[in-house]
């Protein structure tokens, strides 16, 4: 008899923390808003380039090879300005991320 007694005291006490518990859990937070959002468009570091950029650059390159096989420029000249666009390419990378960092 008095074994059940004391269970049942344990049993309320348990209850009495478990409300207790629950009624802290009743705030308006919600369980992820520790958590960065993945969802939606984020903003890009630097800007795209262009659809009018990347035709214009599309017409310099074409440019540049008609200019070389009709002969208006020479292989010299030709091989500079083809020099140019390589290190461009080579290098905008690294110099984003510098202006990214910056």
């Amino acid at each position: 008899m008095l074994a059940v007694g004391k269970q049942r005291s344990i049993t309320w006490v348990a209850g009495i923390i478990l409300l207790g518990t629950l009624a802290g859990c009743n705030s308006q937070k919600t369980p992820f808003e520790n958590y960065p959002s993945v969802y939606g468009q984020k903003p890009a570091a630097t800007q795209q380039m262009t659809n009018e950029e990347a035709a214009d650059m599309q017409a310099r390159l074409a440019a540049l090879g008609t200019a070389r096989k009709s002969g208006s420029i020479s292989e010299a000249e030709y091989q500079r300005r083809m020099k140019e666009m390589r290190t461009l390419a080579e290098d905008h990378g690294s110099d984003t991320l510098k202006q990214i960092a910056n």
